[in-house]
This record gives structure tokens, C-alpha cells and sequence, in this order.
């Protein structure tokens, strides 16, 4: 049985993080070498290609696909791959959701891989309707992927935690933007539609599973955080999740790296 292993991660600046340790003794490229996902999905990138070594450009081992949107030092997704993908996309389908760099899809056998950098709604009204417009917009691509037939993985730094159980304070934080209700209704409707979060339906109740932590108030030793970041698979592959995790100990960013393992 061939396994497909996929990590996801919001670097939080791919040049700043790639020249630190982010694993005991290592830097990206050589934990990237012992941890082997097939597929490695980044978020917020914050670079264009012309700005990157060529061992970050092409990691020996992987192709590689950019999306790195019209400002520089801002937002950017890229996807590593083992295996050379077909049919790459970069475009939800509308230009003012589609010029901040915010995806890059591409196709693995019979599934539709979506790599993506959801907006932040914090900062205002006019950025939060940005998010909600981008959530719908690309629930469209989705959807038009499962009318062609195609089961669908979607990755990424979705920046809203779904229920009280995936952030510390819940309570506290039902005004802000990453857990308003409108933004969680939005992760209620996909899971209605057929959307699984891949990392609950392994560990379902499990408490105190974060991905993202506050730099500013040494949220991360004390584990006070949000689980911002997501594997979604479609139903039908839900039979074919081995396992779905977090992994806490990377660090490098103030997210941290989460993963999916599926049957092929």
C-alpha cells in the first residue's frame, strides 16, 4: 500500500525561517530531508522567487510551485513535491482575490491538492468581508472540482478556529476576527457540504491541539494558542486518512507545521 504523506505550514517568512534551527539542530532544508513528506504545503511565503537561493527555489528531491502574488514581502504560497503534479493552478477566480498570491492547486493521481493562505479579518470591517468573500469564492473552485469528479485536499492557514475546543480562550476572543461566528459558521457549512477536518476525525475531543501562538506573550510555552491551520479532505476520502497531526515541536514560525497521511 503506497502511503501519501502531506505536511502543511505557515512559515511565517520563508527567508527568515530558513536560516534558523527550527528542529533541534537543524535548518529547513535538512529537516525537510528527514521528515520526507511527499507534498509540502507553505503559507506566507513573503518572497518572490528572484529573492531565493536555488536551494530553496528547487529542494533537492522536489519540484516546486510558486505562488507569490503582485506585493512583495507579503502573503505566497509554494508547493514541494516528490512527484511532478499536473494541471497547476494559482487562481480562485476573481482578480482582486486572486493578485495577494493566496493559492497554488494542483493535481496527485484523483485528488485536487489545494494549498492555501486564507485571509486575516483583523485588521477591519473591509478585510473580514475580504475573508468571507475569499472563503466563498474559493468554495466555488471547490465545489466546481467535485462536479468534474475529483476528490478534493485542502490545506492551510485558514485563520479561524472552529469550535471552543480548538483555541485556549474561547470565551474571550467571540469578538475577534479567527473566532467570530460568521467565520465558523463558514467552517460549519463546508463540514455540512461534506468537508472533513482530517485532524478531528482522528482525534475528535482531543483537547489543547494548537498550531499558532502569540510570539508576543510566550504563548507557546505555555501552550496558549489556536489551531488556525487545517487538512480538509472531501468524503470520500475520509476512509483513506491513516493519520492526521500536529507538530508542535518545529519551530521557526509562530505556526507550526501540521500533517496528513492518505492510502493511495
Amino acid at each position: 500500500m503506497k502511503t501519501l504523506k502531506l505536511l502543511s505550514w505557515n512559515v511565517n517568512g520563508i527567508r527568515a525561517m530558513s536560516k534558523k534551527k527550527i528542529y533541534k539542530d537543524h535548518d529547513f532544508l535538512s529537516w525537510l530531508d528527514i521528515d520526507s513528506p511527499d507534498i509540502l504545503c507553505l503559507q506566507e511565503t513573503k518572497a518572490h522567487p528572484e529573492q531565493l537561493t536555488e536551494k530553496i527555489l528547487r529542494p533537492k528531491g522536489y519540484q516546486s510551485y510558486w505562488n507569490s502574488g503582485e506585493r512583495k514581502g507579503y502573503s505566497g504560497v509554494v508547493t514541494y513535491s516528490k512527484e511532478e503534479l499536473s494541471k497547476i493552478e494559482y487562481k480562485i477566480g476573481e482578480e482582486r482575490l486572486d493578485n495577494e498570491g493566496r493559492m497554488v492547486a494542483t493535481e496527485f493521481s484523483d485528488i485536487v491538492i489545494c494549498n492555501l493562505y486564507f485571509p486575516n479579518g483583523k485588521k477591519d470591517a473591509a478585510r473580514l468581508k475580504y475573508k468571507m468573500d475569499f472563503y466563498d469564492t474559493f468554495l466555488n473552485f471547490a465545489e466546481k472540482k467535485r462536479a468534474e469528479g475529483k476528490s478534493v485536499v485542502f490545506c492551510g492557514d485558514v485563520n479561524t478556529a472552529h469550535k471552543p475546543i480548538d483555541l485556549s480562550r474561547p470565551k474571550a476572543n467571540e469578538k475577534i476576527s479567527g473566532f467570530l461566528p460568521i467565520e465558523r459558521e463558514w467552517l460549519d457549512k463546508i463540514v455540512d457540504m461534506g468537508y472533513v477536518d482530517s485532524f478531528r476525525f482522528i482525534h475528535k475531543d482531543k483537547p489543547e491541539q494548537y498550531s499558532w501562538w502569540s510570539v508576543r506573550t510566550n504563548a507557546r510555552e505555555r501552550n496558549i494558542g489556536w489551531r488556525l491551520d487545517y487538512f480538509f479532505v472531501t468524503d470520500d476520502l475520509k476512509d483513506r486518512i491513516i493519520d492526521a497531526y500536529i507538530l508542535p515541536d518545529i519551530t521557526g514560525s509562530d505556526h507550526c507545521p501540521v500533517g496528513l497521511k492518505l492510502k493511495m
